[in-house]
């Protein structure tokens, strides 16, 4: 389908399934790059910016067991959340989800994609991963892939974008529509409406985006913070962040209905009844900064030096802090190594739930 059609708001091709995907091999597009912030003034006027994501890599699982397999292993349902027989299919293309240890603490998080194929009989998925996990994340299936008829490989030819808009008022005048050319796939991001856009290339040029401009990954990451989105590794350290405290139910990656996956046991209990004390919040940093930044599990201490939490990662003068709840609204700071503070204020993202469990 030519991207003018899905620009224009053409409806893709539904077939007889749910929305999925065949990937064949397309002609390479390039693109300028230009400066760009997704909070300014739109680069050149165009409605939006695609980011490049290099630290992002792809997995593809597929076989008659895929579905099955995977759903023994993630947080979230399979098939995607609001797809099921005899309903009409979901317009989400795609879903978000943690693998977790047998302790439930995080290993990697996904975003999830349902590919096309000739046999309905055949599951095919990509899992968007940190590339920097990509082996080990590939170990972890195979080490429960036994008996199971499916295969998994690397995509190395393909390429993750995220797309923002410019501004909100330029997304509005421009919408974008979800599809497929030969060599591309266009989702809404399934964590939340603040981060836009996925798009997946075989080639350089995000050819989907008609009009996009190229965008910094630095302003991504800085949008990305501002919004109180975690992602990769930096962000969710393997096997240290639990994935209620990392907000996982309000980027709809987790689902408390399906059936049993690794790691469920301790999700399902604090949700169901305790209530989730600490959270990862967005977080500014005031003043100076050392150089390098602030330290990885700096601590976050309150006005009178009683401890607040942790700060995890960040981006400049922007992060994410595990804080206890309700000490977020009294002033932190954290202690360089040169001896100093710095400030720091927490804020709720307005796109959270107003009732939170």
């Amino acid at each position: 389908m030519a991207a003018a059609a899905l620009l224009r708001g053409a409806a893709p091709g539904r077939g007889g399934s749910t929305w999925r995907w065949r990937l064949r091999a397309g002609p390479r597009r390039r693109l300028a790059h230009v400066s760009s912030h997704t909070d300014g003034d739109p680069a050149g006027g165009a409605a939006w910016t695609c980011f490049p994501l290099d630290e992002r890599a792809l997995v593809r699982v597929r076989g008659p067991d895929a579905a099955s397999f995977l759903g023994g292993l993630l947080t979230n349902e399979l098939p995607l959340p609001g797809s099921a027989a005899g309903a009409t299919p979901s317009p989400a293309r795609a879903g978000y989800a943690h693998f977790l240890n047998v302790q439930g603490r995080t290993l990697y998080d996904v975003i999830l994609y349902r590919l096309h194929e000739r046999s309905e009989e055949v599951q095919d998925f990509l899992l968007e991963c940190d590339s920097s996990v990509l082996d080990a994340l590939q170990k972890h299936l195979a080490l429960y892939k036994i008996r199971r008829k499916v295969t998994v490989e690397q995509m190395s030819e393909m390429r993750v974008w995220a797309v923002l808009p410019s501004t909100p008022e330029a997304g509005r005048a421009a919408p974008l529509q979800e599809g497929a050319e030969a060599s591309a796939v266009l989702t809404r991001d399934p964590r939340t409406a603040r981060m836009g856009w996925r798009l997946l290339t075989r080639g350089e040029s995000p050819g989907l985006v008609r009009g996009g401009r190229l965008g910094d990954r630095w302003d991504y990451h800085r949008h990305r913070y501002r919004q109180g989105v975690p992602e990769g590794v930096r962000d969710l350290p393997p096997g240290v962040a639990l994935p209620l405290e990392s907000n996982l139910t309000f980027m709809n990656g987790v689902s408390f209905t399906k059936g049993c996956y690794i790691g469920q046991e301790l999700t399902a209990r604090t949700y169901h009844m305790g209530v989730i004390r600490k959270r990862l919040f967005p977080v500014r940093l005031l003043g100076s900064l050392p150089v390098g930044g602030v330290t990885p599990g700096t601590s976050v201490l309150t006005a009178s030096g009683q401890a607040a939490g942790k700060f995890r990662a960040g981006q400049g003068d922007v992060g994410l802090a595990l804080l206890q709840s309700e000490k977020i609204k009294g002033p932190l700071h954290v202690r360089t190594s040169e001896s100093g503070q710095v400030a720091l204020t927490a804020s709720v993202p307005d796109w959270w739930p107003m009732t939170t469990k």
